[in-house]
Protein backbone atom coordinates (compact mmCIF):
# COMPACT_ATOMS: atom_id res chain seq x y z
CA UNK A 1 0.00 0.00 0.00
CA UNK A 2 2.69 2.18 0.81
CA UNK A 3 4.47 1.79 -2.65
CA UNK A 4 1.13 2.84 -4.32
CA UNK A 5 0.91 5.72 -2.02
CA UNK A 6 4.20 6.52 -3.20
CA UNK A 7 3.66 6.26 -6.74
CA UNK A 8 0.46 8.75 -6.73
CA UNK A 9 1.63 12.11 -7.45
CA UNK A 10 -0.65 14.93 -6.41
CA UNK A 11 -0.52 17.96 -8.15
CA UNK A 12 -1.08 21.36 -6.83
CA UNK A 13 -4.08 21.66 -9.50
CA UNK A 14 -5.45 18.50 -8.51
CA UNK A 15 -5.88 19.78 -4.68
CA UNK A 16 -6.96 23.04 -5.81
CA UNK A 17 -10.04 21.22 -7.90
CA UNK A 18 -10.62 19.41 -4.72
CA UNK A 19 -10.81 21.93 -2.25
CA UNK A 20 -13.10 23.58 -4.66
CA UNK A 21 -15.22 20.39 -5.26
CA UNK A 22 -16.10 20.22 -1.47
CA UNK A 23 -16.51 23.95 -1.15
CA UNK A 24 -18.78 24.33 -3.97
CA UNK A 25 -20.33 21.26 -1.93
CA UNK A 26 -20.33 23.19 1.04
CA UNK A 27 -21.61 26.47 -0.39
CA UNK A 28 -24.58 24.81 -2.67
CA UNK A 29 -25.96 22.46 -0.51
CA UNK A 30 -27.96 24.22 1.73
CA UNK A 31 -28.90 26.58 -1.30
CA UNK A 32 -30.59 23.58 -2.78
CA UNK A 33 -32.16 22.56 0.04
CA UNK A 34 -33.55 25.77 0.05
CA UNK A 35 -34.44 25.97 -3.77
CA UNK A 36 -36.56 22.84 -2.62
CA UNK A 37 -38.21 24.34 0.10
CA UNK A 38 -39.24 27.26 -1.83
CA UNK A 39 -40.66 25.02 -4.82
CA UNK A 40 -42.86 23.14 -2.42
CA UNK A 41 -44.23 26.20 -1.17
CA UNK A 42 -45.19 27.81 -4.21
CA UNK A 43 -46.57 24.43 -5.16
CA UNK A 44 -48.85 24.70 -2.23
CA UNK A 45 -49.72 28.47 -2.77
CA UNK A 46 -50.82 27.51 -6.46
CA UNK A 47 -53.22 24.52 -4.97
CA UNK A 48 -54.56 27.42 -2.80
CA UNK A 49 -55.53 30.02 -5.90
CA UNK A 50 -56.89 27.17 -7.35
CA UNK A 51 -59.23 26.71 -4.58
CA UNK A 52 -59.74 30.08 -4.45
CA UNK A 53 -60.56 30.73 -7.81
CA UNK A 54 -62.90 28.05 -7.66
CA UNK A 55 -64.86 29.40 -4.61
CA UNK A 56 -64.83 32.77 -6.42
CA UNK A 57 -66.30 31.64 -9.68
CA UNK A 58 -68.82 29.49 -7.11
CA UNK A 59 -69.81 32.66 -6.27
CA UNK A 60 -70.29 34.57 -8.94
CA UNK A 61 -72.49 31.70 -10.41
CA UNK A 62 -74.56 32.46 -7.57
CA UNK A 63 -74.66 35.89 -7.93
CA UNK A 64 -75.89 35.77 -11.35
CA UNK A 65 -78.51 33.12 -10.29
CA UNK A 66 -79.59 35.41 -7.64
CA UNK A 67 -79.68 38.84 -10.37
CA UNK A 68 -82.14 36.74 -12.57
CA UNK A 69 -85.84 37.39 -11.22
CA UNK A 70 -87.22 34.26 -12.08
CA UNK A 71 -84.80 32.56 -9.58
CA UNK A 72 -85.74 34.62 -7.06
CA UNK A 73 -89.31 34.20 -7.56
CA UNK A 74 -88.80 30.59 -7.52
CA UNK A 75 -87.02 30.74 -4.11
CA UNK A 76 -89.31 32.70 -2.86
CA UNK A 77 -91.82 30.12 -3.27
CA UNK A 78 -89.89 27.03 -2.28
CA UNK A 79 -88.35 28.69 0.97
CA UNK A 80 -90.53 31.12 2.06
CA UNK A 81 -93.98 29.79 0.50
CA UNK A 82 -95.17 33.33 -1.00
CA UNK A 83 -97.83 33.23 -3.76
CA UNK A 84 -98.69 36.58 -5.77
CA UNK A 85 -102.59 37.92 -5.09
CA UNK A 86 -105.44 35.58 -6.45
CA UNK A 87 -103.16 32.72 -6.18
CA UNK A 88 -104.84 29.45 -4.87
CA UNK A 89 -102.53 27.27 -3.47
CA UNK A 90 -103.06 23.39 -2.61
CA UNK A 91 -100.91 21.67 0.36
CA UNK A 92 -101.42 17.80 -0.01
CA UNK A 93 -100.90 16.31 3.37
CA UNK A 94 -100.39 12.42 3.33
CA UNK A 95 -99.79 12.10 0.03
CA UNK A 96 -97.86 9.03 0.78
CA UNK A 97 -99.40 5.73 0.62
CA UNK A 98 -100.18 3.42 3.12
CA UNK A 99 -97.54 1.49 2.88
CA UNK A 100 -94.91 3.88 3.07
CA UNK A 101 -96.97 5.81 5.86
CA UNK A 102 -95.17 4.58 9.46
CA UNK A 103 -97.48 2.63 10.98
CA UNK A 104 -98.68 3.14 14.95
CA UNK A 105 -96.45 1.13 17.50
CA UNK A 106 -97.49 -0.75 20.06
CA UNK A 107 -96.73 0.29 23.76
CA UNK A 108 -93.41 -1.00 25.33
CA UNK A 109 -95.46 -2.36 28.07
CA UNK A 110 -98.87 -1.46 29.94
CA UNK A 111 -97.80 1.25 32.60
CA UNK A 112 -95.93 3.48 30.31
CA UNK A 113 -97.81 4.28 26.67
CA UNK A 114 -97.11 7.67 24.83
CA UNK A 115 -99.86 10.26 25.64
CA UNK A 116 -101.26 11.89 22.71
CA UNK A 117 -102.61 15.66 23.25
CA UNK A 118 -103.18 18.76 22.33
CA UNK A 119 -100.24 20.53 23.45
CA UNK A 120 -100.67 23.97 21.53
CA UNK A 121 -104.03 24.07 23.09
CA UNK A 122 -102.71 23.28 26.77
CA UNK A 123 -100.23 26.41 25.60
CA UNK A 124 -103.06 28.67 25.13
CA UNK A 125 -105.35 27.54 27.60
CA UNK A 126 -102.24 27.65 30.23
CA UNK A 127 -101.52 31.24 29.03
CA UNK A 128 -105.28 32.88 28.84
CA UNK A 129 -105.21 31.18 32.26
CA UNK A 130 -102.45 33.08 33.66
CA UNK A 131 -103.18 36.10 32.57
CA UNK A 132 -106.70 35.75 33.44
CA UNK A 133 -105.92 35.10 37.24
CA UNK A 134 -105.70 37.57 40.18
CA UNK A 135 -102.89 38.03 42.20
CA UNK A 136 -103.58 39.31 45.80
CA UNK A 137 -101.05 42.73 46.33
CA UNK A 138 -99.26 42.36 49.56
CA UNK A 139 -97.12 44.99 51.13
CA UNK A 140 -93.26 44.42 49.86
CA UNK A 141 -90.73 44.08 52.77
CA UNK A 142 -88.14 46.36 53.38
CA UNK A 143 -84.69 44.90 52.68
CA UNK A 144 -82.14 45.95 55.60
CA UNK A 145 -82.36 46.29 59.24
CA UNK A 146 -86.34 46.57 60.31
CA UNK A 147 -87.22 50.04 62.25
CA UNK A 148 -87.26 48.84 66.20
CA UNK A 149 -90.76 48.98 67.40
CA UNK A 150 -92.46 52.26 69.22
CA UNK A 151 -91.85 50.39 72.84
CA UNK A 152 -88.52 48.71 72.64
CA UNK A 153 -85.31 49.73 74.08
CA UNK A 154 -82.65 50.48 71.69
CA UNK A 155 -79.51 49.08 72.09
CA UNK A 156 -76.52 50.50 73.47
CA UNK A 157 -73.50 51.60 71.41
Amino acid sequence: MREWLGRVRISGFVVIMLGLVVLGTFVLVPTVGTYMDQRQQIQALRSAVELSQSEVADLQMQRDRWSDPTYIRTQARERLGYTFPGEIVYLIDNDLPASATPQEQEDVSDDVGQTRTDWMAQLVRSVAASGAAQVAVHETPTIGVPDPAPGDPSPAG
